[in-house]
């Protein structure tokens, strides 16, 4: 048998979004250990809501993204910064268009990333 631990439940600070339109493919980067499902909302906002598993990962950006924890926590580091910033349930950091971050997560993390 597999010695399964029960987590205890974690903080949601953004449960639902109403009026939004979901990509039902699921965008899976990185061997899976990071999907995401794409919306757009009722006022073409364009947002994805997912989770990393834990892993080093480093994303590049098109855009300026806002990523927004919604449970767990992770370490991230901008591009041309030596520093790891931790940001937990209810934070937020913001990326530079056209930029990169790495982000390291030892817990899944649960995200929504703003586009803009």
């Amino acid at each position: 048998m597999l010695g399964f631990v029960e987590q205890p439940p974690r903080t949601m600070t953004t449960t639902s979004i109403a009026g939004a339109t979901v990509t039902t493919q699921a965008n899976v980067y990185f061997e899976g250990r990071c999907v995401s499902h794409s919306l757009a909302l009722a006022d073409g906002t364009r947002v994805s809501v997912g989770v990393i598993l834990p892993a080093t990962l480093t994303f590049n950006t098109g855009a300026p993204e806002i990523m927004e924890c919604v449970a767990g926590f992770c370490e991230y580091r901008l591009d041309g910064s030596d520093q790891w910033v931790k940001s937990t349930a209810g934070e937020k950091f913001s990326v530079p268009g056209n930029s990169r971050f790495d982000i390291r997560v030892t817990e899944p993390y649960h995200y929504i990333c703003h586009f803009g």
